[in-house]
């Protein structure tokens, strides 16, 4: 089965490139393979690593795999409230 080369983008409302492949176990990962661009998984994993840092979870943990599982959907997906590391100031372009 052959992977669409771009995808509407649910975080972004536009069509972009495509993920090559499921960047996530299970079905989530599949959802996020259909319904997320290249782009937004970018973006996904910048702010993942600010969120891994401030709150210094441990994704070796059930708690901290299922907060990051609570996270990446309310921010690709707006299904949930997104947190922001206390004190962050997004790098200017």
């Amino acid at each position: 089965m052959s992977t669409p080369t771009t995808v509407l983008c649910k975080k972004l409302g536009t069509e972009l490139p495509a993920l090559t492949r499921a960047p996530w176990p299970g079905e989530l990962g599949v959802r996020i393979q259909a319904e997320i661009s290249a782009e937004a998984w970018e973006q996904w994993k910048e702010h993942a690593k600010m969120l891994v840092n401030e709150y210094r979870l441990n994704l070796g943990s059930d708690e901290g795999r299922t907060f990051i599982a609570a996270q990446m959907k309310a921010f690709l997906f707006d299904e949930g409230t997104v947190r922001e590391a206390a004190g962050f100031v997004p790098k200017s372009e």
